[in-house]
């Protein structure tokens, strides 16, 4: 299959990655629900609710018939199509959930998102009573490599599946697939991501004829923003062909191709020295391994009173990625936590200048996305098939309730060389009028 017309994949591929068909397009096993459950199964559904915590909702099973809380009244159902579907969830809840529902095994009454921010608030407070042996048996896996040739596949497996399909609830603007800034909460999606461009720039304290690197450069839009708006010359790295494709199309469309160049490459061969490195989404795609790798590159890439701006998913405290998203959406992905976090910044002796939290930005941001999403439901199962398109719905309601939950942060830290003396005293600029821009 070509990924670039994200059309459903053919009976047979071949050997290239390209060829293969998308993961989320192969169905599951399924099982014929031709018989009443059996008693130790209806024991099985009460013991998997007292070990998440007794959420309020109730099972219904193959043959329609339901099993409620032990306490309270059920806000959600979700409902069993065939015994196995029972197994394979009770097994490991985190990466079976996904994969039922994905399949159309496991099936929800009520909205998905706040179902999955009720279940993330309960299992975090009853895993705390756990054996270990359920923390064994339903543990996440560590993330796939991110060395060089396994970031390209994975960066394909997640960014490739064509620029149509992202366009179809992404912002209209410039295509960001990163936590908008919603500065006011009445902001549109366009509005808040434009505000989020704004936001970067500000906080880099960009001038004319600056020079940026850019680590992870997505659909290119902060790069034609900073080259626009601030007039400096941008030098972005990528390693999905479609991104870069839409890029450069963009910028010769808007007249800043003489002010940008995006590199098909991996960010570890970045060179040259800037004025300011900037990476929004990709720390997630780098690796824990690569840490320490990637804060000597941002040391010499950056001019002495140069500044620096990550920007990314995080944890309040290590933890592995969900299982099912590693596997099925994200391969390699591990958010940081704010100490792995601040280690980036401390290998090489640099000052933090600026740690903020966009966690409910990214909700509202997710929120928007989903809507677009579902309204575009049926043009998503035609170009890939219902398996995929129920794949990322549960992959962006899940999102939302972890963000809502507070399973997930969004992390932007500013730094710069330590000997650096030439900050601003105070952070007035930043906020002097709206990032956003009128409607």
């Amino acid at each position: 299959m070509s990924q670039s017309t994200a059309r459903k994949p053919p009976a047979s591929t071949n050997d290239r990655p390209e060829d293969r068909p998308h993961v989320l397009t192969l169905p599951l096993e399924e099982q014929q629900a031709d018989r009443e459950p059996h008693s130790y199964e209806r024991w099985l559904i009460a013991k998997l609710m007292r070990m998440a915590g007794s959420p309020p909702l109730r099972f219904q099973l193959w043959n329609n018939e339901f099993i409620d809380p032990e306490e309270g009244h059920a806000r959600f159902t979700l409902k069993l199509t065939d015994p196995k579907a029972l197994f394979t969830l009770v097994t490991n809840p985190n990466l079976a959930f996904g994969d039922l529902y994905s399949a159309g095994r496991l099936q929800v009454d009520g909205d998905l998102s706040e179902l999955m921010e009720t279940l993330y608030r309960s299992i975090h407070n009853a895993r705390q009573k756990w054996p270990k042996w359920l923390e064994a048996l339903w543990r996440n896996h560590n993330p796939r490599s991110t060395g060089v040739s396994e970031a390209r596949e994975n960066i394909h497996h997640h960014y490739d599946l064509g620029n149509e399909f992202y366009r179809l609830w992404l912002d209209h603007a410039e295509m960001q697939y990163t936590c908008a800034y919603y500065e006011t909460p009445d902001l549109t999606l366009e509005q808040a991501q434009l505000a989020k461009l704004e936001h970067v720039c500000r906080k880099l304290r960009l001038k004319p004829g600056m020079t940026v690197v850019e680590a992870g450069c997505g659909w290119g839009g902060l790069a034609r923003y900073m080259a626009r708006n601030y007039g400096v010359k941008v030098h972005s790295y990528n390693i999905s062909k479609e991104q870069l494709t839409y890029a450069r199309e963009e910028a010769r469309r808007q007249q800043l191709d003489h002010l940008i160049e995006y590199v098909e490459d991996d960010y570890r061969n970045i060179s040259g020295q800037y004025d300011a490195f900037v990476s929004i989404g990709m720390l997630e795609h780098v690796g824990k391994d690569n840490y320490l790798a990637l804060s000597e590159l941002i040391s010499r890439s950056l001019k002495p009173d140069g500044l620096a701006l990550l920007h990314s998913i995080g944890r309040n405290r290590p933890m592995l990625m969900n299982a099912w998203i590693e596997k099925r959406i994200f391969p390699g992905a591990y958010p940081p936590s704010i100490s792995e976090f601040m280690g980036i910044c401390e290998h090489s002796d640099f000052s933090v200048l600026d740690v903020e939290n966009l966690r409910l930005h990214y909700a509202q941001t997710l929120t928007h996305w989903m809507e677009r999403f579902r309204s575009n439901m049926d043009k998503v199962t035609e170009m890939y098939d219902g398996h995929f398109a129920r794949a990322w719905e549960m992959y962006l309601a899940g999102s939302i309730a972890a963000f809502r939950a507070g399973s997930l942060q969004l992390f932007q830290v500013v730094f710069t060389h330590g000997g650096n003396n030439q900050l601003p005293q105070n952070r007035q600029d930043i906020y002097s009028s709206p990032a956003a821009p009128e409607a």
